[in-house]
């Protein structure tokens, strides 16, 4: 499940830093990956849900974005200092 599903009695109160955001940048290659092997299989119908789950991560991330100082050093894939993590979404279902 994506880290951006966070129960309502935590909304807000989490702690945004460079790895969640890492985590979420991975989970969505993975999504993407996903998303193209099944449309590669001509099943499309089963895209749909990652789909959303790819639009609900991308909002949230540009949300953050939006909200963070001017003055914070953009994240870039050339410097990052962040230790490797397993993606949260690992894995297409394959049937």
């Amino acid at each position: 499940m994506s880290i951006v599903f966070v129960p309502k009695k935590l909304r807000g109160k989490a702690k945004i830093n460079q790895e969640t955001i890492q985590r979420l940048l991975d989970e969505n290659d993975q999504l993407i990956r996903c998303i193209t092997e099944y449309m590669q299989k001509g099943r499309a119908v089963e895209c749909v849900q990652y789909q959303q789950i790819l639009h609900r991560n991308i909002v949230y991330l540009a949300t953050i974005a939006d909200a963070s100082p001017d003055d914070t050093p953009p994240i870039t894939s050339g410097t990052r200092a962040v230790k490797k993590t397993k993606p949260l979404f690992t894995q297409c279902f394959s049937v």
